[in-house]
């Protein structure tokens, strides 16, 4: 619930967030993010890197297959899917995926952009570091630029705010009760 409310203000960045944001045009475009979580590295890579990780902070739903070519992928409300296919794995390092941008940015989403996750172990706390690369000229491609600056900074706060306020424990659907 906490992450499609964060979706649906996509389009406001909220004040005094923790995580930092780098809009990079040169030599490359990209979204450089990174944020300190306050768990050891360990930690944060398992609720990244594994489906019951991931369900307890971005959605219900989750799917992880920890290889080249695997899924890395949420279920969201409305029957939208997020996230991408992984491309590399460092194991408690680094996870790079080839990112679908979300449903109202088509061209995008099929065609994608890299999304580089880069884990740094600080002892009690980990530095996550996001640099998505593979922008492209094009209205639609700015427009999924300018949503995911803001989108990805509250998909790494969402991280965060589960080591610090617990994992999410999701409404069971009423088909399952």
């Amino acid at each position: 619930m906490r992450f499609l409310i964060l979706l649906a203000l996509a389009g406001v960045l909220l004040a005094g967030s923790p995580v930092k944001v780098v809009k990079q045009t040169n030599p490359e475009k990209a979204l450089i993010f990174e944020v300190t979580i306050p768990a050891p590295s360990a930690e944060v890579w398992k609720a990244f890197s594994t489906s019951e990780g991931l369900a307890t902070w971005l959605a219900p739903v989750t799917t992880v297959d920890l290889r080249p070519g695997g899924a890395w992928t949420a279920g969201f409300a409305g029957g939208s899917t997020g996230g991408g296919t992984i491309l590399a794995v460092i194991p408690e390092h680094e996870l790079t995926l080839a990112a679908m941008a979300p449903d109202r940015f088509p061209t995008v989403r099929a065609q994608r952009t890299t999304a580089r996750f880069e884990f740094r172990d600080e002892g009690s706390s980990t530095v996550v570091r996001l640099v998505q690369t593979g922008w492209k000229p094009g209205r639609e491609w700015d427009e999924a630029y300018e949503y995911l600056a803001e989108g990805n900074a509250q998909l790494l706060e969402a991280l965060r705010d589960r080591f610090i306020s617990g994992p999410i424990h999701w409404p069971t659907p009423k088909a399952a009760q």
